[in-house]
């Protein structure tokens, strides 16, 4: 796997961004649930090619809904801030689970594309008007050459030549041997 380090803007938003929903966090009345939040930043590395910074904001942003409930949480702690974080912690690994998924599958997508470019690529076909001699069947190249029709398509496609003689070939090739219709 190619490792894609994140671009320093995007760190430096991701930073700032986390320490605001903190700092929101931590001033908020009980039971306002700021925390869920944390799973924008997790959607902000969705423009980083990067699998494992995804992993990093997300452990970092659960690392924070925990350090936000026990910077905030009141004794005794009341039930809807422990239920609060659990379903932000929730969403956040639900969120990265599915980005995840979805960087893999835009992954496969691009390797796949690239296969197909290069298979096309080593595509051989022959297009266009071909200058064919009507008596000879020679056939005129680019440079101006005449070459037997065989050469020609074998050059310029993946075809290969078994050679025979039809019937009427032979006949007037080797009229001896013929007793009588073949």
């Amino acid at each position: 796997m190619k490792l894609h380090l994140p671009n320093i803007p995007l760190v430096g938003v991701t930073i700032l961004s986390a320490g605001s929903i903190l700092v929101l966090d931590i001033f908020q009345p009980v039971g306002v649930a700021i925390g869920i939040l944390y799973t924008s930043l997790v959607l902000i590395t969705l423009w980083s090619a990067n699998r494992p910074f995804t992993l990093i904001v997300a452990t970092a942003s659960s690392i924070l809904v925990v350090l936000g409930f026990w910077l905030k949480a009141p004794h005794p702690v009341p039930a809807i801030l422990i239920e609060n974080r659990v379903l932000t912690l929730i969403m956040i690994w639900l969120t990265t689970i599915f980005l995840l998924l979805h960087k893999r599958a835009l992954e496969e997508r691009q390797r796949l594309f690239q296969e197909l470019q290069d298979a096309l690529d080593k595509i051989k076909t022959l297009r266009g008007l071909v200058p064919i001699c009507s008596s000879c069947k020679k056939i005129r190249d680019d440079q101006g050459y005449w070459n037997q029709i065989e050469l020609y398509i074998q050059e310029h496609s993946d075809a290969q030549f078994s050679h025979g003689i039809c019937p009427e070939c032979f006949k007037s090739l080797y009229p001896d041997f013929v007793k009588g219709d073949i």
